[in-house]
């Protein structure tokens, strides 16, 4: 029986029509490791594989530890859009802010 991870996981890789192969390269991680994550109860991955899902789902890696089952909130999003941002160089965050202005008009 799936954990609620495993759900999560299933539901957000399903929404975005994506296989397991396709969802292991995003994340890095391996297509056998993903199916036990997804259909196994004593999966425990690490806070880097989680992070990695997250990354390549666009969710936050502490939304696959909520006990909600419900499909990621906006606060999901935002999270690893701030996530992104982050990563990015300067100009490109600048770039961004940039545009970001042009919404509040």
């Amino acid at each position: 029986m799936p954990t609620r991870l495993g759900e999560k996981l299933r539901t957000l890789r399903k929404e975005r029509g994506w296989t397991l192969d396709v969802l292991a390269a995003k994340a890095s991680l391996s297509k056998s490791y993903l199916w036990e994550l997804e259909n196994r109860e004593s999966q425990r991955p690490s806070a880097e594989k989680l992070t990695a899902l997250g990354d390549a789902l666009g969710v936050s890696s502490s939304f696959f530890l909520e006990e909600d089952s419900r499909v990621p909130e906006e606060r999901h999003i935002d999270d690893a859009f701030f996530r992104g941002y982050q990563t990015l160089e300067p100009e490109a965050k600048e770039q961004l802010r940039k545009i970001l202005s042009t919404f509040k008009k």
